[in-house]
């Protein structure tokens, strides 16, 4: 899922941007449809440590040579789509004011406007998906909208749109009542967020 324009090249960045954004690409890439044979291939590959997010590496690697495809499919159907609606609502404004559509997404919209983002048309997904805020949070560091964001600018993003509502979500899924190959997930979700939070501060 990468519904929006980016340019044909991308600049170059430092190692440790390039390892923040390929997470945030990871992110997005598991949240925004059920992953495909080869992404489940890529997690076996997973690298861990002794940290939370390397924990939770572990536990999606694990997962992801224990559960088929189908499974993975059903699991992300029940938690995120459903009958009606899924366990779980990925949407910015939802978790901010319990309602789909509002105050939250029309800033957003504004904020992508001012740096240059643009939707794709065929996208039906409200931008405030968590998805869609990931591969935002990616282009920006890696310079898929025009030049790299500056880190002042990545942080305003970040606080605004990401940091007020995501850390939330990632608990949720975490600990839903459907998530097996999401829980992992959810585990990385919190931990990554946690260091990005800490990483803007100490850079303000």
């Amino acid at each position: 899922m990468t519904p929006f324009t980016a340019s044909a090249a991308q600049a170059d960045i430092s190692g440790e941007d390039r390892l923040r954004a390929n997470v945030y690409a990871l992110l997005a890439a598991l949240l925004a449809r059920a992953p495909d044979a080869t992404l489940l291939a890529d997690l076996q590959s997973l690298s861990s440590d002794d940290t939370p997010i390397g924990q939770g590496f572990a536990g999606l690697k694990a997962v992801a040579a224990r559960l088929d495809e189908p499974a993975i499919t059903r699991e992300f159907h029940d938690l995120f789509i459903g009958v009606g609606r899924g366990e779980l609502l990925p949407y910015g404004s939802y978790y901010l004011t319990g309602f789909l559509n509002e105050k939250p997404l029309a800033k957003l919209r504004n904020a992508m406007t001012e740096l240059g983002i643009e939707r794709d048309p065929d996208v039906v997904e409200p931008e405030d998906h968590i998805a869609a805020l990931f591969d935002m949070m990616a282009g920006l560091i890696e310079g898929a909208f025009g030049p790299p964001a500056d880190l002042a600018t990545q942080r305003e993003f970040f606080e605004t749109h990401v940091q007020s509502w995501a850390p939330y979500f990632f608990r949720d899924l975490e600990s839903a009542e459907g998530s097996v190959f999401y829980a992992p997930v959810g585990t990385i979700g919190k931990a990554f967020l946690e260091i990005e939070a800490m990483g803007f501060t100490m850079d303000a």
